[in-house]
């Protein structure tokens, strides 16, 4: 691997060099300004400014604080949440031995032994400690690592459906095998939810091992997967997935057309998921839908005419923003300029509708950012994710924004597209009888998650004591003289020889930093969402620990890889593995933009590999390049990358011997892949003495420092970033540094006004930084007001769309029945719509209250006739509004009815179809159904009108079965086109639904303006819709399947709507 002695080379800075401390890392004497403020002194006054008295003050302070934090912890709730979990962690320790002393045999047997125990009557309560103990073995025999109480504590709080707030490197992931392995055990299956691919195979394959040694299998959803790989692996005891993968599944499964395309356990596909990254997943990105489009519109040639038009108009002159809720207000004078450019007369004209193009066209233009909000690649825009600082390259922006983005930026436009289903993550997660959730930070979002998940967040210990230092906020003028401070701090820690993680909110931001450091010559990594660094992230990730390391990143949330002091061992031994071997298995370069620019190591120290593992590298290389050159093997850069992660992970999973075994075997390949093996553990070896030894002096040095560019909209996202440094009980410091130029001072009015005058004021120098209790108490009461607004934004969504999440359930549940019911099933559907559909006629056209003779009765033949094509033409062709009229009057004269055998005097008998005991029960219920009906209005006619619902609807269906009886085509295909025609009409309904749903929740605020309540509104009318669609949903079903059997056609017919 290439790397450099621990000295640096000339054109770099060398430690050894004089340099300017950065401001306030230590104590300085401040020029104080109203008691609470106070400004660092310049440097030469920091340099000279000595402690004095004040140290015995500021230690009085530090012991006041610990002591009330003390006792805040005794007082609150959580402690003692906490301390009543020890006596399970009692109980599992104290089972301990007793588990330690079975044989691997043994100890995989209690998988089968709980199970049994289950099915007897105990509950997983009666066996939770024994579990847990057993998976502490397991883990411990399989993966080298024995749970922590602590961990136990989170194990049993992740069970009982609770949030369990873990630390950063506190082992979140080894916490999830006890809840998970737990709940398998009822065979129901268990979902262990991750932000991205990459962790949730990573889990898969590290965790997995654990619980495949017990005996349960472990399924992997990924992208790309077929349907048969996705059924198979949502069908294991535990499924490792991400958040998109899994929302986006269940809602294929409700557009699938067939049973055999569902991929889920349906009926039941959830029973209990554990969400790492919980706030990430359920609040973060809990605002933005999954949504599976459909059919394209035409409008493609509107938007690069609207982005011409957003150019010649001028803030603040022709349009207003508010950038708070990303909302553009056209002036009278931007209409008038936009409408003479268009040569239109009116934006919002029906038939030549212009206005929402070009509001699409303003707010790409002043809200979507290059390389902020998304970058440029291969002619697409591409969606940055502003929480991971990932690229997000299947995710597109809805409402016409993507369209206008790529008009912006010249690009090819993709067309407008039609939503066919969507669901939020909110709505998703409420789905699972039991949640349970992972992360470093919830605290502060309690309130939110026990409001809309009823999720209490749980406080779990660290296993050692959080000794980190979190240095005061320091607050700047201007954008500038905070960049320029934050390149002095990088600089100074530099030249201790501490490593240093900087996060900035965007790519643009990360790379304006990263030109400051090269100018200073300072070696440094930059992660970001650009493919050539996001490549690397692994890699980088792991360097951020090392002594000198300087890392540059846009986002850590869900990077999912921890930063341990001195280096990860298993990724650089990794390293030096491919460095060893690449050039030897491939002669491919590495392409930068795909495979990432090598990450910087002019400064780090260089790994001493041992002469064992030299000879075993050398063995290695040898046999790479026979087998790349001997065997005729043309392995691609990828190819070979590809070949070492799996001889890695195989020696994960196979031990010494056995490897050593494979590895000497003859045979007429060459053993490559136990020998990469065989060498990558020795070079572990060496590794790890290497990161041990660094990692000591790094924490001497006093561990990772964490500097923030930025506050963020929530303080949790800012706790994230902090709690990179001081993983379990390591040394470390963080530092905030913010400008008045900052993007969330503008978006929330933040009046800085009063700050730029007071800095004018004491020092023209505006790169001194203000520090004090006063700034910290304005900016934490800003980030709470941005909290609590986008707390009622979320609150909000979630009001409306549990509107549509009832609804949605109503035809997704209808939808399951259709498709896995049986033959008996599909038939009762269809008989109950064509029962549904004559009753809605009869309803529409006959009062109780009054005699038949002032019902529509001429109407209601005619639409009764209708519905059924040509079915019903030789039945009632001659049948007349006064032969029905004497038909009702007669029967109003009866005294009793054959219910079973009945049909109206003088008119046409049902033909004899319900023969059999199955028919006659239907026919039964559904007279008694009407009998119960509620919706039927009361009145002295009301038993006549029943009765008419009930010839009419027997003569129907009998209508119906005489004719399938008439074709001639078995029982298997009838089922098969009835329940097309019934997912296909629903489908096609339902999707016509989203779409006025979506129109009508951006038209219901306009109706604030007359003090109505919008969420009210939305509620009156989307039920409204939402009957309407039920109603023409089950009319066109009718229709088709009438129309298809008087006169068959081809299939496909049936679905044109």
């Amino acid at each position: 691997m290439a790397a450099a002695s621990a000295f640096l080379n000339p054109p770099f800075i060398t430690p050894e060099q004089s340099s300017r401390r950065p401001n306030a890392i230590f104590w300085t004497r401040p020029i104080s300004y109203s008691s609470s403020l106070s400004l660092s002194l310049s440097r030469r006054q920091r340099r000279l400014s000595r402690p004095g008295p004040l140290v015995a003050v500021a230690s009085l302070k530090e012991n006041l604080v610990r002591l009330r934090k003390n006792w805040s912890d005794v007082t609150s709730l959580n402690y003692w949440v906490v301390r009543d979990y020890y006596r399970l962690v009692n109980s599992v320790n104290a089972l301990e031995p007793q588990i330690q002393r079975l044989s691997d045999d043994q100890l995989a047997a209690k998988t089968v032994e709980f199970r049994v125990r289950l099915r007897q009557g105990e509950t997983l309560a009666d066996i939770q400690a024994e579990v847990f103990a057993v998976v502490r073995e397991a883990a411990r025999r399989k993966l080298g690592m024995r749970h922590f109480d602590v961990q136990i504590i989170g194990g049993a709080v992740l069970h009982d459906g609770s949030i369990a707030e873990m630390k950063t490197g506190e082992g979140k992931t080894l916490v999830s095998t006890l809840a998970a392995y737990l709940n398998a055990l009822t065979g129901e299956g268990v979902h262990v939810v991750t932000v991205n691919d990459y962790l949730a195979q990573r889990d898969a394959e590290w965790m997995g091992r654990v619980h495949r040694f017990l005996g349960l299998s472990v399924g992997l959803i990924q992208r790309g997967m077929t349907s048969e790989e996705r059924r198979s692996n949502y069908g294991c005891d535990i499924t490792y997935t991400n958040n998109s993968e899994l929302g986006f599944d269940y809602l294929r499964d409700n557009l699938a057309g067939t049973s055999g395309q569902l991929v889920m356990r349906w009926p039941k596909p959830f029973h209990f998921a554990i969400v790492d990254e919980v706030d990430s997943v359920l609040i973060d990105e809990g605002r933005n839908p999954l949504l599976i489009s459909g059919e394209a519109s035409k409008d493609a040639a509107r938007y690069p005419v609207a982005a011409k038009v957003a150019e010649l108009l001028i803030r603040g002159l022709h349009y207003n923003v508010e950038l708070k809720d990303n909302s553009v207000e056209l002036t009278e004078e931007g209409i008038a300029l936009a409408e003479m450019a268009l040569e239109t007369n009116d934006l919002w004209d029906e038939n030549d509708p212009w206005a929402r193009f070009v509001m699409n066209a303003l707010k790409a233009k002043e809200f979507y950012r290059r390389n902020v909000q998304y970058i440029v690649r291969n002619g697409k825009a591409l969606i940055i994710n502003e929480l991971t600082g990932r690229v997000e390259e299947k995710r597109r922006w809805s409402e016409g924004i993507h369209q206008a983005v790529e008009a912006k930026e010249g690009l090819k436009i993709q067309a407008d597209s039609v939503v066919v289903a969507q669901i939020t993550y909110q709505s998703l997660f409420k789905l699972y009888p039991k949640l349970s959730g992972m992360t470093g930070t919830a605290k502060t979002e309690e309130k939110e998650f026990l409001k809309m998940f009823q999720m209490p967040v749980i406080e779990v210990p660290p296993n050692l004591p959080n000794i980190r230092k979190d240095l005061p906020i320091q607050a700047f003028a201007t954008a500038r003289g905070k960049w320029e401070n934050v390149r002095e701090e990088v600089e100074y820690m530099f030249r201790q020889g501490r490593p240093v993680l900087v996060g900035t909110t965007s790519v643009e931001n990360s790379e304006y930093l990263s030109d400051l450091l090269k100018e200073r010559k300072i070696p440094h990594n930059v992660l970001n969402a650009r493919p050539k660094y996001a490549a690397r992230e692994a890699e980088i990730v792991a360097q951020a620990g090392r002594k000198y390391a300087i890392t540059i990143s846009t986002n850590m949330a869900g990077r999912g890889t921890d930063i341990i002091l001195g280096g990860n061992p298993k990724m650089l031994a990794k390293e030096v593995i491919e460095d060893s071997l690449l050039s030897f298995l491939t002669q491919e370069a590495p392409d930068v933009e795909v495979d990432g620019e090598p990450t910087s190591q002019k400064v780090l120290s260089k790994i001493k590999i041992g002469s064992a593992s030299l000879a075993l590298l050398a063995r290695t290389a040898l046999m790479a390049k026979y087998v790349s050159k001997g065997e005729g093997k043309s392995w691609t850069y990828q190819n070979a990358k590809s070949m070492i992660s799996e001889s890695v992970e195989m020696s994960q999973s196979t031990d010494w011997k056995e490897l050593e075994k494979l590895a000497n075997e003859q045979s007429e390949m060459y053993p490559l892949g136990p020998t990469i093996a065989l060498a990558y553990l020795s070079v572990l070896k060496d590794c790890e003495a290497h990161c041990l030894s660094e990692g000591s002096e790094v924490k001497r040095l006093g561990g990772l420092h964490v500097i923030g560019t930025s506050l963020h909209e929530s303080r949790r996202i800012d706790n994230q970033l902090r709690g990179r440094a001081g993983r379990q009980g390591d040394p470390g410091s963080t530092r905030f540094m913010v400008s008045l130029q900052d993007e969330m001072f503008q978006k929330f009015n933040f009046d800085t006004e009063w700050a730029v005058r007071l800095i004018s004021k004491i020092t023209n120098d505006e790169d001194i930084p203000i520090e004090g209790d006063a700034i910290v108490k304005q900016l934490l009461a800003l980030q709470i007001n941005a909290e609590k607004y986008f707390f009622g934004i979320r609150k909000s969504l979630v009001e409306f769309d549990e509107v549509l999440e009832v609804q949605r359930k109503h035809v997704y549940d209808l939808r399951q029945l259709i498709l896995t019911g049986d033959i008996e099933s599909c038939s009762q559907h269809v008989f109950q719509y064509m029962q549904a559909v004559v009753d809605e006629i009869v309803f529409g056209n006959v009062n109780a209250l009054k005699h038949p003779s002032k019902w529509n009765l001429g109407k209601l033949l005619k639409e009764f006739i209708g519905i059924s094509g040509r079915l019903l033409d030789d039945s009632f062709a001659g049948i007349s509004e006064e032969t029905l009229l004497k038909a009702l009057a007669q029967l109003h004269e009866l005294s009793s009815v054959d219910i079973n055998n009945f049909y109206l005097p003088n008119l046409p008998t049902p033909p004899n179809a319900f023969r059999g005991i199955r028919r006659k029960t239907s026919s039964l219920k559904r007279w008694l159904a009407i009998c119960s009906d509620d919706s039927a209005r009361d009145g002295r006619y009301r038993v006549t009108a029943n009765l008419l619902r009930k010839y009419l609807g027997d003569f129907l269906i009998a209508s119906y079965l005489d004719a399938v009886q008439e074709s001639g085509y078995d029982d298997a295909y009838v089922k098969e086109i009835e329940r097309a025609v019934l997912v296909k009409t629903l489908d096609c309904f339902w999707r016509d639904h989203l779409i006025n749903m979506n129109r009508l929740s951006s038209a219901v605020n306009v109706r604030s303006f007359g003090h109505r309540n919008p969420l009210e509104e939305y509620k009156i009318d989307g039920c409204r819709f939402f009957i309407s669609m039920l109603s023409a949903t089950r009319r066109l079903t009718v229709e088709s399947l009438l129309r298809y059997w008087s006169s068959p056609m081809e299939s496909q017919e049936l679905f044109v709507s």
